[in-house]
């Protein structure tokens, strides 16, 4: 029976997830996927993401990719989906591709946003989704930091490739900004290493604490010095996976 093929974007509440990819006895965001288009389709349909978020990472917009013999139009895929999907995940958008799309290796940049809350009182609300920072942080000097990592860099010292040994990317983007009680550090590229992100985020809090320098936060993108430690996930969330129209 002929197939076509899929893009799915998918948002989901990564805390009780462990992480995107499919694991044996344990929750995953691939999982659920799979889970609900057998039950939409009946068939065992196999889903590709445009990237394998952490345990605990959030989206708000991850590309995945599916072929599928179902004959329904998109939308109706979109609304059968959503109606037996788990609340911590919803489908977005579904549009049909040609046969060699891939979410994966057709993405032309990612976008990550990590969130602190940065406030001497706690926020039960907000802290699922941000990091506590109660110390007051110069958030100009953290923007001024991430902006050395623009361009294209041996990204080595922030994390490790998740196949091989390339640890190039190139930093499309890359801001700290405060908006109100929240710091926002927001950074785009065409690929990320393994919590390439996270250990980004921990070195510019060293900044914004006033305990690294500017100039030392470039000693360690060029390996000079070692990075800060890895924030905690929950505070991450991929915001958008970006293709060619």
């Amino acid at each position: 029976m002929p197939t076509r093929r899929l893009l799915a974007l998918v948002e989901f509440d990564g805390t009780e997830f462990e992480g995107f990819q499919i694991q044996k006895r344990r929750r995953t965001v691939q999982g659920e996927l799979e889970r609900a288009l057998f039950q939409v389709t009946g068939d065992h349909v196999r889903v590709v993401g445009a990237g394998r978020t952490d345990t605990g990472v959030h989206a708000a917009g991850l590309g995945v990719h599916f072929d599928t013999a179902w004959k329904q139009t998109p939308p109706v895929l979109l609304r059968a989906l959503n109606a037996v999907l788990p609340n911590d995940v919803a489908i977005l958008r579904v549009v049909e591709v040609p046969p060699d799309f891939s979410a994966r290796y057709s993405a032309k940049s990612r976008a990550y946003r990590y969130t602190i809350l940065n406030q001497s009182v706690r926020s039960p609300l907000a802290e699922r989704y941000a990091l506590l920072v109660p110390e007051l942080l110069d958030a100009a000097a953290m923007d001024a930091a991430a902006r050395c990592l623009i361009g294209q860099h041996d990204f080595g010292a922030f994390g490790t490739p998740p196949r091989g040994d390339n640890t190039v990317r190139e930093m499309y983007a890359a801001q700290v900004r405060r908006d109100g009680g929240r710091v926002l550090v927001d950074l785009e590229a065409n690929a990320f290493l393994y919590r390439m992100v996270r250990r980004i985020v921990g070195t510019l809090l060293l900044v914004g604490k006033g305990v690294l320098s500017i100039s030392g936060f470039r000693d360690v993108l060029e390996k000079k010095r070692r990075a800060g430690d890895s924030v905690p996930p929950h505070g991450l969330c991929l915001i958008a996976v970006k293709y060619e129209e």
